[in-house]
């Protein structure tokens, strides 16, 4: 049995988390000198709520060693395979520090570790693949890693965010943070590329109507992507209204199989700040 495991970045959500029985290995917040759990005893709304009582960003940090090693002991007492996901190492250890516990525990032939290069539900994309694999029977741990890291090239995470205010404090993306100062009213348009935060774009204006904006650029990408699953997650502090429109619309190009409306975790909702919304999907591999 191949049992599937991944850091808590990946804001798949808790329908998809339980339908495909994934082990999560939760990320830290650290505010002040407290220290929460990612998904366990935060919630997005609270890390705004304190941010901007403080004025300053919370802390995120990766799992401990003991942490992954905790959480890997059940699938060494089967005896199964593991595959596990994990945000991009350009921006979190966790990836290394899973393979360092399937070391300590002398468990690493049944380990494979996808550093997914990506983050927020770019690794949820990754995950799908692999946890349809694994239901059609493939039961061999390489055969699997093989398929989904051929996917990882491919994957498309794009979003724009409301207010450069906390991606400038996280630091996790300069080419945000050279905007700070002389253009606060513009709403870039983040990308992840090589596992790194860029700028692809630059809007102006209303957050719905950059929105919108951003959408009808992406659209005719989305009408080429891969047709399984397409997310569009957002980090809250957005009419409703404009989040089932997107939704909407990329439903009514009637090309996916499934369209996922997910919130993002504490993690991306720390750097990216609210009013971020974004489209996640895999582009079609050339023939």
């Amino acid at each position: 049995m191949i049992r599937i495991y991944a850091d808590s970045t990946n804001d798949l959500g808790p329908e998809l988390i339980a339908k495909h029985d994934i082990t999560i290995i939760p990320l830290y917040v650290n505010m002040g000198d407290r220290t929460y759990t990612d998904w366990v005893d935060i919630e997005p709304d609270e890390l705004y709520r304190w941010s901007d009582e403080h004025n300053t960003t919370p802390i995120t940090a990766a799992f401990s060693v003991g942490d992954a090693e905790n959480a890997l002991r059940k699938a060494v007492s089967s005896g199964d395979d593991v595959i596990f996901f994990g945000i991009s190492s350009h921006l979190s250890a966790s990836c290394n520090i899973f393979r360092m516990a399937a070391e300590n525990l002398d468990y690493s032939d049944h380990v494979a570790v996808i550093d997914s290069l990506n983050l927020c539900t770019g690794i949820g994309l990754l995950i799908l693949k692999a946890a349809e694999m694994i239901k059609s029977g493939e039961t061999d741990l390489r055969r699997v890693e093989e398929y989904v890291n051929s996917f990882v090239p491919y994957v498309r995470t794009t979003s724009v965010i409301e207010t450069l205010t906390y991606i400038h404090r996280g630091g996790r993306c300069s080419a945000a943070t050279t905007l700070i100062g002389s253009a606060l009213k513009i709403k870039p348009k983040i990308t992840v590329i090589d596992g790194k935060l860029g700028v692809a774009k630059k809007y102006r204006g209303k957050q719905t109507d950059v929105i919108r904006k951003y959408y009808e650029d992406l659209e005719p990408l989305l009408k080429n992507a891969d047709p399984d699953n397409v997310f569009v997650s957002h980090t809250g502090r957005l009419p409703q209204e404009i989040i089932d429109e997107i939704a909407g619309r990329v439903r009514s190009l009637g090309h996916f199989k499934n369209v996922h409306v997910t919130r993002a975790g504490s993690v991306v909702t720390i750097h990216c700040g609210p009013g971020t919304l974004g489209v996640f999907y895999i582009d079609s591999k050339p023939e």
